[in-house]
């Protein structure tokens, strides 16, 4: 499976964005799928994660009440919903499906297939 994910840009502290995944060759409907981000100079970190199931979600703690992944199978698409957006925010952001099928734990869940990334700036 190829994941690309798209949808950053530039926007001020406060605003909104909606990143965007989408999965060829492959699948979502039944894999856990992930957001993560990578701030310059910085290693990659959890952001957050839907269960293949839809009810499983985890998110890091300071994207909590800001940041909501959701999917649509229809589409073969995740999303990754930003609000009250910070300018600690600023990173690469890289969706992930999991490496296997109905499979989820969480931040610990394995990944098996990564997006290119896509940049989010935030101004102050």
């Amino acid at each position: 499976v190829q994941l690309q994910a798209s949808g950053g840009g530039l926007v001020q502290a406060g605003g909104s964005l909606r990143l965007s995944c989408a999965a060829s060759g492959g699948s979502f409907s039944r894999y856990t799928v992930g957001w993560f981000r990578q701030a310059p100079g910085k290693e990659r970190v959890f952001v957050g994660a839907l269960s293949y199931s839809g009810i499983g979600r985890a998110y890091e703690d300071s994207v909590k009440g800001r940041f909501t992944i959701f999917r649509d199978n229809a589409r073969n698409t995740v999303y990754l919903q930003m609000t009250s957006l910070e300018p600690e925010d600023t990173a690469i952001y890289y969706c992930a499906r999991a490496q296997s099928s109905e499979y989820y734990t969480g931040p610990t869940t394995p990944w098996g297939s990564w997006g290119q990334g896509t940049q989010v700036t935030v101004s102050s």
